[in-house]
């Protein structure tokens, strides 16, 4: 024998024994669903989540069993992920904006036997209840409380909970392929599917996002995930916080950008990670303040493409650099990160404005790739695109509950993405495959036409979309919503484009309306805007 390492499995409970042991003063700020703020350290995290694990299997509950939540980005909610997932059990984070119909589907689907809530989403609970069929144990976050005792007589109370555990209590060991959590996915057609991650898959996907060329996180770090940790683990920041030792502000249920603004100044954030809409609130919001958010060096922009006018007030104006990142449920999330290379510190500021604004490359761990219509492979030149697939250490092989493989039949996992790479892998979403306009068979991208409607400061939010058009089969439309006070017109918006897109691809029209419909992850619904808004152009002259 010529030696060995040791061996030890891959496991979520060692990420909160470490935190509770090498940064246990660290602090956890968090907004409870009163208002206040509540303040604890990593030291109490993980010697609550393993009381409560001790408390959850004198419940009953067993290894593989789903455990679902149903509550805010808060410090409850961050004892129970650690608890269920370190104690063998598996997390199942619930979305509280789906219809009524979607939430009992996903509970009976992932045949949940507990469900933790927060006091928002009482209403939600006593409506579900009967229909919940796997649910045996209500557990309300938070201590006893009389109005939930009488709407809810069955209801175990978070804080006593906890309070029943064993200290004594150890943190299994187990197998790191054993189930860790539970995300469905937020698909506009159809009923969501499950993606179940693993202990090995999550850990493997947390060392990956601490990569400076990938989010930097370090305990020198205050991190605000506005981004829910029912929205894909929150992009998995509170596993990767834990690792880092970072100190995490938690904003609970109250996202409007003034509150935003107040955490990030008060709390000294220094990171910040959520969705475009998100920070639009909040750019509105440091603007009519005054406030320069002077501690906010990086924010983290997922979930939709963000506008480059947004991404360039944040820098020249907030000093604030903007990493824009892809993923989704199917990949953990993290895909790729927008980080430029040593060779890139060359490029002039319009240049590198112009790299920072596509979604950046992979790292270690996850490949992707483009192919045509017929699944061949597109060469990586910055000009090609194809359909975005992609393969790796984190990545959906089989949805919950389903036999058959999500993967194509060489093994990559094909994300509905329109997308570019170029030869170093800084890789460009240009569209949703089901979003992208083909007019007169020609393919516009809705993402760069947003980009630029949303640069003139009258517009606080635009979607482009195809219109039918008897002539060139679709022409693109912009849906636009007016900021507060400002009164744009069409002329205004279409003269933007100009010189920007080639003549054929300056939409059609603009249309104004009050609001654009958003899914329960924030995302437009434009197949909504299509039903409403598609047959807009049919009878006039183009």
């Amino acid at each position: 024998m010529l030696g060995s390492m040791m061996r030890k499995e891959l496991l979520i409970s060692d990420l909160i024994v470490h935190a509770g042991k090498y940064h246990a003063d660290t602090e956890i700020v968090s907004r409870e669903t009163t208002g206040e703020l509540h303040t604890t350290d990593w030291a109490d995290i993980a010697q609550s989540s393993r009381k409560l694990a001790a408390a959850l299997g004198e419940l009953g509950l067993a290894t593989g069993d789903r455990v679902a939540t149903l509550a805010w980005n808060n410090h409850r909610h961050l004892k129970i992920w650690f608890a269920v997932s370190g104690g063998g059990m598996v997390c199942h984070t619930l979305n509280p904006r789906l219809a009524p119909d979607q939430f009992i589907f996903i509970c009976n689907d992932a045949a949940d036997k507990a469900i933790f809530f927060d006091k928002t989403f009482m209403p939600l609970i006593t409506g579900t209840k009967d229909h919940l069929t796997t649910i045996k144990h209500f557990i309300y976050m938070g201590p006893r409380d009389q109005d939930v005792a009488e709407a809810l007589p069955e209801a175990i109370f978070f804080d006593e909970l906890v309070e029943t555990g064993d200290d004594a209590y150890e943190w299994p060991q187990f197998s790191e392929d054993t189930p860790s959590s539970l995300c469905y996915t937020s698909g506009t057609t159809g009923n969501p599917k499950g993606v179940l991650y693993n202990n090995r898959s999550t850990m493997i996907h947390t060392f990956a996002i601490a990569l400076p060329d990938a989010l930097s996180l370090s305990s020198q770090e205050t991190i605000l995930p506005v981004v829910p940790m029912f929205h894909a683990n929150a992009w998995g920041i509170p596993y990767a916080a834990a690792m880092t030792g970072a100190k995490m502000v938690m904003p609970g249920p109250m996202l409007d950008g003034d509150s935003l603004l107040d955490l990030i100044d008060t709390q000294k954030v220094s990171l910040a990670l959520g969705v475009p809409t998100i920070w639009m609130m909040l750019l509105a919001a440091a603007e009519k303040s005054g406030s320069k958010m002077e501690t906010l060096k990086r924010n983290v922009i997922g979930g939709s493409a963000a506008a480059p006018s947004m991404i360039a007030t944040f820098r020249e104006v907030y000093g604030c650099d903007t990493i824009h990142a892809w993923g989704m449920t199917e990949t953990s999330p993290l895909g790729t990160a927008n980080r430029p290379k040593g060779k890139h510190d060359s490029l002039d500021d319009d240049a590198m404005a112009l790299l920072r604004l596509g979604q950046g490359r992979p790292p270690f761990g996850i490949d992707i790739r483009i192919v045509d219509d017929k699944g061949q492979p597109l060469p990586h030149d910055g000009v090609a695109e194809g359909a975005l697939q992609c393969r790796g250490h984190w990545i959906v092989d089989t949805y919950f509950g389903r036999d058959a493989s999500a993967l194509t039949s060489d093994g990559w996992f094909d994300t509905g993405d329109v997308s570019s790479i170029d030869a170093d892998g800084f890789m460009v979403i240009r569209d949703r495959t089901k979003d992208i306009i083909k007019s007169g068979g020609e393919w516009i991208s809705s993402v760069d036409l947003e980009g630029i409607a949303v640069s003139h400061p009258g517009v606080a939010m635009a979607a482009a979309i195809g219109a039918v058009h008897p002539k060139w089969d679709e022409r693109p439309i912009i849906i636009a919503v007016k900021a507060e006070g400002a009164d744009p017109d069409e002329a205004e918006i279409l003269a933007l484009f100009e010189g920007k897109v080639a003549k054929w691809q300056i939409p059609d029209k603009v249309v104004f309306t009050d609001a654009i419909p958003l899914s329960a992850t924030g995302k437009m619904l434009k197949n909504k805007l299509r039903d409403q808004f598609g047959n807009i152009l049919l009878g006039e002259q183009n």
